[in-house]
């Protein structure tokens, strides 16, 4: 249904936007391309290096190898004659996206390989390399090894600031689901899971048993709409059973006497019969903003508040009167 009425949107606007629309996993988006809302108009996806390098004397490499994690990469082509400088400046974009830093090996258009990592690595190294990441005269490899999730998030940022960098055409409008997210994330501050979407997202059927015995591998029947790179729909399939709400909120510590003090009316709604339901809810004004060819929903919205939240139109926020405040029970010490 969203697919035709997109369709229809877009024909509006004199574009012409084939369906059925592509769809992507959680987990194949956030492998393929770093992100789980992935601009499909250019290539620069990420590739696992981790076999080329399994018995590899850099120590770096096998320390991530060693630990669990992976060696990914992207190939900037066209960057390989770049200064050492700019190469370098790259390194802050992957610390500052949570990498213990960058590797890189430049492949100029003339002459030999440069890296300064290139000295532990042998030919039959350098040769796999070659082949996996379809490198050519003139191309720049920009590495992590780390967890997959960290890999994954930090080349998707270099990913896009390289297409930005080198000028990567990006015209056109690609759009695609990514389905199939993860229930729960790992909240590293609080050290517990939190829901992903929100708590009340129905998990996959075969994974209901996990929300007790592993909440992190749990998948949920949860769908984004995205377009250049940005999210302009999403929702879920909602859970319907008393029961596995109260699994689903136990997961993020919320269960027992909790569970009923904040979510007792809609536990006791679920009890009493409701149906299978679920929902979806559009960005309409990041769609309006991509089909304007605007950078900023600011630049479309009719009173756009300023980026600390004041309205230029009203004045807003303003001061309150104590009387004000006495009528909803508040006081200011």
């Amino acid at each position: 249904m969203m697919e035709e009425i997109m369709q229809e949107v877009m024909r509006e606007a004199s574009v012409d936007l084939h369906t059925p629309l592509r769809r992507l996993t959680y987990a194949e988006a956030m492998s393929r391309f770093g992100s789980d809302r992935p601009d499909l108009r250019f290539g620069m996806e990420l590739v696992d290096v981790s076999d080329v390098f399994a018995a590899s004397e850099f120590k770096v490499f096998a320390g991530a190898l060693g630990g669990g994690g992976v060696i990914k990469g992207i190939n900037a082509k066209g960057a390989g004659d770049w200064s050492r400088s700019k190469i370098d400046a790259l390194n802050q974009v992957a610390l500052d996206s949570g990498a213990k830093g960058l590797a890189w090996v430049a492949f100029p258009t003339e002459g030999d390989v440069r890296s300064p990592i290139a000295k532990f690595f042998t030919e039959a190294e350098v040769s796999a390399l070659r082949e996996a990441m379809a490198v050519e005269p003139g191309d720049l490899l920009l590495m992590i090894a780390d967890s997959t999730d960290v890999a994954n998030e930090v080349l998707g940022t270099l990913r896009l600031k390289m297409a930005d960098e080198l000028d990567v055409p990006r015209s056109g409008f690609v759009a695609l689901w990514v389905v199939d997210f993860p229930m729960f994330k790992w909240d590293a501050d609080d050290k517990r899971w939190s829901a992903n979407h929100h708590p009340f997202t129905r998990p996959f059927d075969e994974h209901v048993e996990l929300l007790k015995s592993d909440p992190g591998a749990a998948l949920s029947y949860s769908y984004d709409l995205v377009m250049n790179g940005l999210e302009i729909g999403g929702g879920t399939l909602r859970i319907h059973e008393e029961e596995i709400q109260r699994q689903a909120l136990a997961a993020i510590g919320i269960e027992g006497e909790d569970a009923d003090t904040q979510f007792g009316f809609l536990l006791e709604a679920l009890s009493l019969g409701a149906p299978p339901h679920g929902g979806i809810a559009l960005g309409l004004d990041r769609l309006i903003m991509l089909l304007a060819g605007k950078q900023s929903i600011r630049d479309v919205i009719a009173f756009p508040k300023t980026s600390s939240g004041s309205c230029p139109l009203t004045g807003a926020p303003g001061t309150v009167s104590a009387r004000q405040l006495r009528e909803v029970h508040l006081r200011t010490e």
